[in-house]
């Protein structure tokens, strides 16, 4: 017995010793202090430049060895001590498995698991986007310390959510290309992090350009020709994009499947090489979504060999292939002239120049700044409570007729929980997600403040049929609150699949108004959705008091829903994107690209163009409190200072629209005090939007008006906060011609703030004359 209890303990100390090595001893990528052969090359030497280290590691490579370096499941170098890489890992709301580079098990079961991004997006709080990834990028750097992930994550997706049917419009930050564009440059930042030219993970922002259908009315990604206007491209998909390598400099830009007027995304030169790297300076690698390359040769027969599509990809700026098209092709591409190997070499500086600024040349993982991050970092309590608050700062109160909540625990006894998302766990994390640490449901966070009858009434969001009705039906009228948690899963919104309308699907909408009416105490209507859905019926229905949007609300979904229900923490999230009614999709094809609207009946997209009736506008989300806000302090006149012009300018003053690039912008700003008061009887965090609206003399194709300054401000009951908001003149009050030209008006912009208007002229001041 006793040596069969000691053989027992040695077996057991022996694999936690080997658990011990994998997840904190893991052999260093390249450059291993062990190898006398390698570890003294130049390329390893971490007191030369990155740029120096490159450019000898590129020189020791054959072409073969260089062509199996462009690929995402990178080929090892044996000879000379670099081991094989998989660059495709995803993070897009924490550490995933959707990409082959991470894996769970063992001391790694799972990773934390924040809300889906369109529920982040609605806090409109920057500062806890880049608090997400800071605790992301820990997690992922713990997992690649042991052996379980790699340090390049695809994410996040940036792209408009223009259409309110598209599948993946839950992975984006909402329609607005202010806010996609502010939450790219923050989450970024906390991936990658602020040790200068180091990086502790490196995101990437996806998809170049445009790209923003899956599968509508036969129509797919790897067909669509995404034809779209130099104004809209200015003006609105590409102001993520720039953003994100402008101001959060990532590290990699993805492009996407689709073609953009006839171009593929992957082979366009004007698009990468032009814009991306040229205009914006990206300082990284440009990527292709995954098998881009053979999609454009394929299915799109842009070109007439492989051979031609691998060449057009790499000199138009792609650096690497998600997918082995490139691999296969471009030693052949080489050979027949369509392609330099210095053309691969400049694909490689890229790359590995990446990989050096991630360490992954400098030994050891163990010798790095991240190096003592393990298991024990990940899914600790500090990033499960942050994913408790993502998710109840992301939860938007839609309506609160009475009011109905908060609930009280003492007067509300016994809850009634039903419908098909009322207990649900994996579909609070939607897509894109790894496993999560734990769940919370629905049912379970109310079971924490009350006592609960619980009825799915529907087996799932598709909800077929009517015949679990009845035992929902008189849990309702047995209750003190009826809470219906409802709307839609990955079945109905998802990566290759879009909506077909804005309703909810099949009988659910019948299994709301039926109990409703039947509920003997308040209905509380709390949605699950990545898109808006089409609810006119209950916002109308006095039977149903009070409506959430929770969108995808991660893993503590149940607990930040049950919390907010109850008045533990309050509401103060703001819809990121328009919801529109179910006759605003009449003849709008997806196809069309046009943002703003046409004399023909077309109705234009998102609340910067669109005019007509609506469910609940962008920006709408109501608190338990009250807010008033007062203007303390504001310019009403502002110079912009600009370059005279000789003859030949079609810019000048007179025409009252300054090209940005005549202006002298700097750090032109509008400094804007705003009082925020709370009048009501509780503490509250109130989220401060601003928007402005351009003096367009009528003009059609200038925005009603567009968001250009948030913050998130908490004050307590009967007291005020004075905020300073800061507006960059030639980045925020700026409007794109049709030529695709920005441009800032002259005359008077009135800024918005609540239900306070504030009118500020915009006066050219002439400086200098130079030549056009």
């Amino acid at each position: 017995m006793a040596l069969t209890y000691s053989l027992s303990l040695f077996i057991t100390l022996f694999i936690l010793l080997l658990l011990h090595h994998t997840c904190h001893s893991r052999d260093a990528f390249a450059c291993d202090s062990k190898s006398t052969a390698t570890k003294n090359l130049p390329f390893c030497n971490v007191k030369l430049t990155i740029q120096q280290r490159v450019k000898d590691l590129i020189g020791r490579l054959t072409l073969p060895e260089k062509v199996n370096l462009l690929v995402n499941n990178a080929a090892a170098v044996p000879r000379i001590g670099i081991k094989g890489y998989e660059w495709w890992s995803e993070a897009l709301h924490g550490v995933s498995n959707v990409g082959p580079g991470t894996r769970f098990g063992g001391v790694f079961p799972g990773a934390t698991s924040f809300p889906q991004v369109i529920t982040t997006a609605a806090s409109f709080n920057a500062s806890l986007w880049e608090a997400i990834g800071r605790v992301v990028s820990d997690e992922a750097r713990a997992m690649y310390n042991g052996g379980a992930a790699g340090l390049t994550y695809w994410s996040p997706n940036v792209n408009i959510f223009r259409d309110p049917r598209w599948g993946r419009g839950q992975e984006t930050p909402g329609e607005d290309p202010v806010l996609a564009g502010s939450y790219a440059a923050n989450y970024v930042k906390g991936l990658q992090g602020t040790d200068g030219n180091r990086l502790k993970v490196a995101a990437c922002c996806k998809h170049f350009t445009a790209y923003d259908i899956d599968n509508w009315n036969g129509v797919d990604r790897f067909h669509f020709n995404a034809q779209v206007s130099k104004q809209d491209i200015e003006d609105t998909f590409d102001v993520p994009f720039r953003m994100c390598v402008k101001e959060g400099n990532v590290a990699s830009v993805m492009c996407s499947y689709n073609q953009v007027n006839g171009v593929p995304t992957c082979a366009d030169p004007n698009l990468l090489k032009k814009t991306v790297r040229g205009q914006w300076g990206l300082d990284g690698y440009i990527v292709s979504d995954c098998d881009s390359v053979g999609v454009f040769y394929d299915s799109q027969h842009y070109t007439s060999t492989p051979e031609e599509a691998a060449a057009d990809a790499i000199k138009a700026g792609l650096d690497l292939d998600c997918g082995p098209f490139l691999g296969i092709h471009t030693q052949d591409a080489v050979k027949k002239g369509l392609l330099t190997e210095a053309h691969v070499n400049g694909a490689l500086v890229n790359t590995l120049t990446v990989q050096m600024r991630l360490g992954m040349f400098d030994g050891e993982p163990t010798a790095h700044a991240y190096g003592n991050l393990g298991p024990k970092d990940v899914c600790k309590p500090a990033h499960q409570e942050l994913a408790l608050e993502a998710a109840r700062q992301g939860i938007v109160l839609l309506k609160n007729t009475g009011p109905a909540l908060p609930l009280s625990s003492q007067k509300h006894r016994t809850v009634a929980v039903i419908g098909p998302n009322s207990n649900v766990t994996v579909t609070m994390i939607g897509n894109y997600a790894g496993i999560a640490c734990g769940y919370t449901s629905p049912l379970q966070g109310i079971v924490r403040y009350a006592k609960t009858i619980h009825e799915q009434g529907c087996v799932n969001v598709a909800c077929r049929d009517d015949k679990s009705f009845g035992p929902a039906l008189d849990a309702a009228r047995k209750a003190d609150a009826t809470v219906l948690v409802i709307g839609l899963d990955q079945s109905i919104e998802a990566e290759t699949v879009d909506r077909v309308g804005l309703l909810l699907p099949g009988h659910q909408q019948d299994l709301v108004s039926k109990v409703a009416a039947a509920s003997k105490g308040p209905t509380i209507l709390v949605l699950m959705s990545g898109g808006p859905v089409d609810i006119t019926f209950a916002k109308n229905d006095p039977r149903i008091a009070a409506i959430l949007w929770a969108g995808y609300p991660g893993q503590a979904g149940g607990a930040a829903i049950a919390d907010i229900l109850f008045g533990t923490a309050d509401p103060g999230g703001k819809l990121p994107v328009t919801w529109y009614p179910q006759e605003y999709l009449k003849n709008l094809a997806m196809t069309n690209m046009a943002m703003r609207p046409s004399t023909v009946g077309y109705p234009g997209r998102t609340y910067r163009f669109y005019k007509g009736p609506v469910v609940y506008p962008f920006g709408h989300g109501l608190t338990y409190t009250h807010f008033v806000h007062t203007l303390a302090s504001a310019p009403t006149v502002v110079s912009v200072p600009i370059h005279g012009h000789r003859h030949g300018n079609n810019t000048n003053i007179s025409n009252k629209a300054i090209r940005v690039t005549h202006a002298r912008c700097g750090k032109l700003s509008i400094t804007l005090h705003v009082d925020v008061k709370n009048v009501g009887s509780r503490d509250g965090t109130h989220t401060l939007l601003v928007f402005s609206a351009p003096p367009n003399g009528g003009a059609h194709w200038v925005p009603q008006k567009q968001l250009v300054a948030f913050e998130k401000v908490h004050v307590h009951a009967k007291s005020k906060q004075r905020v300073r908001v800061n507006i960059h003149v030639c980045k925020l009050l700026s409007v794109v011609d049709r030529s695709g030209i920005r441009r800032i008006p002259m005359g008077v912009h009135s800024l918005h703030i609540g239900d306070v208007k504030h009118s500020v002229s915009l006066q050219a001041e002439a400086l200098g004359i130079i030549k056009s």
